[in-house]
């Protein structure tokens, strides 16, 4: 049988099959899910015999409680409840600060209860009058409360720009204290009566505001001192390149904006002219690429900012799953703007060993009178060919060099996580990974990995633990990262990093005669090491967070898992991976009857929409 006569056969073949399970769907029978055990704390569920556009999926998560259509014309993706639970994190410590200075207390349930004025009246009859009197000063002398649920006229404004069913707005307004207003905006039409409806379903339409409109115009309507918002929150599908400017705009003096960015093919490297075009850097394709892509979305919103008279302040900078999520502060300063080239450096990584050199763009002084002074930088700080192995550089950046996390912060985050873990379903994970933010080095961008140390010289890798002692017994200073598990962050120069790796290959010998003369193993392996490692483990090389055995990085929460295609109409509610659902191919498997062979063809694949290895044929 031709190819052509094949194709023809499997997509007649496929549209009857397809026929038939919605056929079987009208009469009750169960539907595929891609997600039956994904949200622990979570209920689904669907109209039995109703029409596709007219059934409707009901999901719990945290305080709140959405339904939408199980045609799901409105996106959502359960595996972004880390996300969602950190946000509200953030904010709720961010309030914390906001409302602590204008004299407002917030009340978090689950939180201890501030401590309260207890004045006895059971003295004696004559001291009535007196303590009575005392009493009515203890309270006025309290501070104000601003509890979950209610309105805070001093409170904050907050605009989640791209709302979908307006999830993550109606958990701000259940969950998180002290705001006065929450707009919950989206363009799509069938989006915002979703809002409506999920806001009466949660009974927050005193808080939550449902808006439709583009979320740039909205933003760009709000650039007046009086009208900006205390917080955005932008998460958008793929890259928020394009609401940046308008959100510097919107945020007010010392306001936080989150961003979210899944576009990470993007960030990673793999389209470093796509990067540029968005976010005004080239990325590269590196080991460090998670944390290298935090840097490119930092030195993006400082470099919108900045066209503003305004800069960006990090609080917290998180590689996750497939996505990376940044929480900054903004602020106006002309004087501080001028600071911005020097917190922006290029990168220049050799193509054969991955070593990697920062050449900030511009360069800061002190001079007298407690004045800084602002000059271009002097570089570059490297020669054309690697001093390691010879090979060339890659030149990426700019990117932000200066410490992507406020510890502080964090630390408050952590501790409020940590007092109250009942808070969030994902809390075991968020003090996981804030643990080790705080471990992390924070003047030391980007980082090496153990594999690409050994891989580089062919020789067998040894334990984290062993590399980590050798480096402190050398006197460097080192850490892990939260975006990768075998990161090696160190202040040691490349050349110590390197002799520590010839004096691990001396114990665990590479067969020379099989390396290329050429190659960057032979020519780093054939320089004697001028320090002496010692290998021996230390008690400080194993940090805090891994003694505790903390949940430092997320295994994969449910089958498939991953960023969810775009909304469309018409697509199953538990879909995102597939054209095919698992219960399109349990009835594909007897009337197909592919060989394995034909089955695995990708051709075969991409004509039955599947997308190996997410639904086996």
């Amino acid at each position: 049988m031709s190819h052509v006569r094949v194709v023809w056969w499997l997509s007649l073949t496929l549209r009857s099959v397809r026929g038939l399970c919605r056929v079987r769907s009208m009469e009750g029978q169960p539907q595929g899910s891609a997600n039956p055990t994904a949200m622990v704390n979570s209920t689904v569920s669907c109209g039995e015999k109703l029409p596709p556009e007219t059934q409707e999926t009901t999901v719990s998560e945290g305080a709140a409680k959405i339904a939408f259509p199980s045609a799901n014309e409105v996106f959502y993706n359960p595996v972004q409840e880390f996300n969602r639970d950190l946000t509200c994190a953030v904010i709720t410590e961010f309030a914390r600060i906001q409302l602590g200075a204008k004299g407002i207390q917030i009340k978090v349930p689950g939180e201890k209860e501030v401590q309260k004025v207890v004045v006895d009246l059971s003295e004696q009859e004559e001291d009535k009058t007196e303590l009575k009197e005392c009493a009515d000063l203890a309270l006025e002398n309290q501070p104000r409360t601003a509890t979950v649920g209610e309105i805070c006229e001093e409170g904050l404004r907050v605009l989640e720009g791209l709302a979908a069913s307006g999830l993550r707005s109606i958990r701000f307004a259940r969950e998180v204290p002290g705001l006065r207003l929450v707009v919950a905006n989206d363009a799509s039409a069938r989006a915002v009566d979703l809002i409506r409806h999920n806001v009466q379903l949660n009974e927050v339409a005193h808080l939550v505001q449902p808006s439709q409109a583009d979320a740039r115009m909205l933003m760009y309507q709000h650039q007046r001192v009086s009208d900006r918002f205390e917080v955005i929150d932008l998460d958008p599908y793929g890259s928020p390149a394009p609401f940046l400017d308008a959100a510097v705009q919107a945020v007010s003096e010392g306001g936080l904006l989150c961003v979210t960015c899944t576009d990470m093919a993007v960030l990673a490297g793999n389209s470093g002219e796509t990067c540029y075009s968005k976010y005004g850097a080239m990325a590269l394709k590196s080991r460090a690429c998670h944390e290298m892509a935090l840097r490119i979305v930092l030195h993006s919103l400082d470099l919108r900012a900045n066209c503003y008279q305004r800069f960006v302040v990090p609080l917290l900078s998180i590689s996750a799953d497939f996505y990376v999520r940044v929480f900054v502060r903004v602020f106006t300063g002309q004087a501080k703007v001028k600071a911005s080239a020097s917190k922006q450096a290029l990168v220049f990584q050799c193509v054969g060993c991955g070593t990697f050199h920062l050449q900030r763009l511009g360069k800061a002084s002190g001079v007298s009178g407690g004045r800084v002074k602002f000059s271009a930088a002097c570089g570059p700080p490297i020669a054309p060919e690697c001093e390691h192995c010879g090979q060339r550089h890659q030149l990426g950046g700019p990117l932000w060099v200066e410490p992507i996390h406020d510890l502080d912060f964090v630390s408050r985050v952590l501790g409020a996580v940590s007092t109250n873990p009942s808070r969030f379903h994902t809390s075991e994970r968020i003090r996981g990974v804030l643990s080790v933010i705080t471990e992390e080095l924070p003047d030391v961008p980007l980082y090496y990995t153990l594999d690409q140390l050994s891989s580089t010289i062919h020789c067998n890798t040894p334990s984290l633990l062993q590399l980590r002692s050798a480096l402190l017994h050398a006197g460097f200073r080192v850490s892990l990262s939260h975006a990768c598990k075998n990161a090696i962050k160190t202040d040691a120069p490349a050349s110590a990093l390197w002799d520590i790796m010839r004096c691990w290959e001396k114990e665990c010998p590479v067969k020379r005669e099989r390396l290329s003369e050429t190659s960057p193993a032979f020519r780093i392996l054939s320089v004697e090491p001028r320090l002496k490692a010692n290998f021996t483990i230390r008690d400080d090389a194993n940090p805090s967070s891994r003694q505790r055995g903390l949940k430092r990085f997320q295994a994969n929460p449910e089958a498939n898992w991953g960023p969810r295609p775009r909304a469309r109409p018409g697509a199953p509610v538990n879909e995102g991976t597939s054209a095919v659902t698992p219960t399109d191919s349990q009835h594909l498997r007897p009337l197909l009857k592919l060989s394995p062979l034909t089955a695995h063809r990708p051709q075969t694949r991409t004509l039955l929409g599947l997308r190996s290895p997410l639904v086996q044929v």
